[in-house]
């Protein structure tokens, strides 16, 4: 089990990881930005071709449609992701690792505000997400 104790507003655990209300604010001004640019993004990949050559370029190019499908399926993921760590911030368990439980340290927050899991565990389940 993890201590923490509150010193000048930051939550200050045994091994040192801390998350002041400032980089709480930054990271969910960041998650909430990620969140706008995944969904532009989503909707500029599902828009439909703008011209008719656009549209014969699509039909011809198999390997162009499956980069925009390709991007699609990541943007959502990502998005997904996002609105997950909105949903943690809400409900105040933002931070702490999906598997120990743990604080996640926040350099790894800062690097990757989604982030699900600390980085041991993330090692051990051997996936990015």
């Amino acid at each position: 089990m993890v201590n923490h104790q509150i010193i000048d507003d930051q939550v200050i655990d045994d091994r040192g990881t801390h998350l002041s209300p400032e980089d709480l604010a930054a990271l969910s001004e960041n998650l909430r930005e990620q969140f706008l640019f995944r969904r532009e993004q989503l909707q500029q990949l599902s828009a439909p071709a703008l011209t008719r050559a656009d549209a014969l370029l699509d039909r011809q190019s198999a390997s162009r449609t499956e980069v925009r499908i390709k991007l699609s399926a990541s943007a959502r993921m990502v998005l997904a992701d996002v609105e997950a760590a909105l949903r943690r911030m809400d409900r105040g368990d933002y931070g702490a690792c999906h598997l120990c439980r743990r604080p996640i340290d926040r350099e790894r927050l800062l690097i990757v505000p989604q982030a699900r899991y600390c980085a041991r565990c993330q090692q051990v389940r051997g996936v990015d997400r």
